[in-house]
C-alpha cells in the first residue's frame, strides 16, 4: 500500500473497558428508548452516543467537521457508530462522494474500486493532517434485542493492490481487500463496509422504561420544585449565524461554476505583479458576509488569534480593499496550514475546484469566542461541502 505507512490498532491507551461512566450513561439513555419506539432493540440516536463518548472519555468532538473522524484523543482519530448488529454482520455507511458523482459514473469494476480506495484513502489523511493524529480506530455501539454490545476494531485504509470485485451492476459495486468487504452504492454515492462483531467486546445489558414519559414528569416536577431555590440557569445557546460562527468559501461567488480562480485566493502566490512567497494565500470574505456579519471580524489590519484544529495558533487579519480577504501574518502560515499540510498540494500545484471536491470540503468555517481574558478568539476548520457549504450559510440571511 504505496504512501499510506503502517497503522497499528491497539486499544485506546485508557483503559476504556473500565469507564463505569460511559457504559452507565449509555444504559440510562437506552433505558429512555421507549420515547422513540416499540421495539424490544434499545434506541440511541448516533449524535448522542457520540456526545456521551467525548463526555465520558473527555475526547475533542469532532463529529459535527469535515473530517473523517467523530471524536480525537490524544494521537487517536475515532469513527464513532451505532447500528443494529444481531448475529449477521451489517454493511455501514463510511463515506460519500456525491461531488465525485460524475467522475466515478464512467467507472466500473477494478477501475471504480481503485477510484474508490484513492478517494476514500485521501479522506482519511486528510484528516489525519487535520488532526495531527497517527493512530486510528472504529469505536461501535452495537444494538441487538436487550442490550448493546460495544466493541472496537481496525480504521483500516483501503488497500488498492489487494483489491477483489465480487459484484458489478447498475446498482453499485462490492468489492473487498485484504481486511474488509465494501459495497458502493451507484446513485447515492455512498461507500459502507461490512462490519463484523469480534471475539473482543463489552455487553450492556438494557432494561427499557415502561412509561418513560412518567419518569420525565418526575425529572421535570423535581427541576420545576428546585428553580425557586436556584431562579438562575446556567447554559450555553447555540452557535448563531454571523454572530458566532461563519462560513467562508474557498471559491470565487462571482460566477456560477464555483471555480478557484487562477491568481487570486488559494492561488495568491501565482499572481503576478511581484515576487510571492509558494504558500501565499488568502480566504475570500465575500461581499454578503461582510454585509450580513459585518461586525463578525475586527477591523481591517487588526491582528486577532486564529487557531487551528491541532489548537496550534496564527497570528491572522483582514485585509484588501472592503475587508475582503482573511490572511495570516506572516501571509505564508494560512497557505503552509491550508495547502501544505491539509490539501498535502506540492508548491506549485493549482488548486482548482476539482480538487476540492475529491478532498471533500470547499468552505471553511469559523467561529468565535472569548477567551479567560475576556478576548475574542477564533478557530478555524474545513466544512463538509454537503451540508455545511458557503451557499447553505448565506440562504440564512436571504
Amino acid at each position: 500500500m504505496t504512501g499510506l505507512g503502517e497503522v497499528n490498532y491497539p486499544m485506546f491507551e485508557t483503559d476504556w473497558e473500565n469507564n463505569k461512566e460511559y457504559f452507565s450513561m449509555l444504559e440510562v439513555f437506552a433505558g429512555f428508548s421507549g420515547l422513540f419506539s416499540t421495539s424490544e432493540t434499545p434506541f440511541l440516536d448516533y449524535r448522542l452516543v457520540e456526545n456521551i463518548f467525548c463526555v465520558a472519555f473527555q475526547a475533542e468532538n469532532k463529529a459535527r467537521d469535515c473530517s473523517a473522524f467523530d471524536a480525537r484523543i490524544d494521537n487517536y482519530g475515532v469513527g464513532i457508530k451505532t447500528f443494529i448488529l444481531e448475529k449477521q454482520p451489517k454493511f455501514e455507511k463510511i463515506a460519500e462522494f456525491n461531488k465525485l458523482k460524475e467522475k466515478l459514473d464512467q467507472l466500473n469494476g477494478e477501475e471504480l474500486a481503485r477510484a474508490l480506495a484513492e478517494f476514500r484513502n485521501e479522506r482519511i489523511l486528510t484528516a489525519n493532517r487535520l488532526y495531527n493524529v497517527n493512530q486510528r480506530i472504529y469505536h461501535i455501539v452495537s444494538r441487538h434485542r436487550h442490550g448493546l454490545r460495544i466493541f472496537n476494531t481496525p480504521y483500516d485504509f483501503i488497500n488498492p493492490d489487494s483489491i477483489k470485485v465480487l459484484k458489478d451492476n447498475n446498482v453499485g459495486l462490492t468489492f473487498k481487500d485484504n481486511s474488509n468487504e465494501y459495497k458502493f452504492n451507484r446513485s447515492k454515492t455512498v461507500l459502507m463496509r461490512k462490519f463484523c462483531l469480534p471475539d473482543q467486546y463489552h455487553d450492556v445489558a438494557i432494561k427499557i422504561i415502561e412509561n418513560p414519559f412518567a419518569e420525565i414528569k418526575k425529572l421535570t416536577a423535581q427541576m420545576t420544585s428546585t428553580s425557586c431555590d436556584n431562579p438562575v440557569v446556567s447554559f450555553k445557546p447555540n452557535l448563531r449565524p454571523g454572530k458566532d460562527y461563519v462560513i467562508l468559501p474557498l471559491y470565487s461567488t462571482k460566477n456560477k461554476e464555483k471555480e478557484v480562480p487562477e491568481k487570486s485566493g488559494l492561488n495568491q502566490w501565482n499572481a503576478g505583479g511581484r515576487p510571492r512567497d509558494e504558500n501565499e494565500i488568502y480566504i475570500p470574505i465575500p461581499s454578503k458576509i461582510r454585509h450580513h456579519c459585518e461586525h463578525f471580524f475586527p477591523k481591517r489590519d487588526q491582528h486577532f488569534i486564529l487557531y487551528l484544529p491541532d489548537n496550534n495558533q496564527l497570528k491572522a487579519k483582514v485585509c484588501q480593499d472592503d475587508g475582503k480577504a482573511l490572511m495570516t501574518d506572516p501571509n505564508k502560515e494560512l497557505g503552509d496550514w491550508l495547502l501544505r499540510k491539509i490539501m498535502n498540494l506540492k508548491p506549485g500545484t493549482l488548486v482548482t475546484r476539482e480538487v476540492l471536491n475529491k478532498l471533500g470540503f470547499d468552505s471553511v468555517y469559523i467561529i468565535k469566542y472569548k477567551n479567560d481574558t475576556g478576548e475574542d478568539v477564533y478557530r478555524i476548520n474545513v466544512t463538509d461541502s454537503k451540508y455545511e457549504s458557503y451557499e447553505n450559510f448565506i440562504k440564512g440571511f436571504q
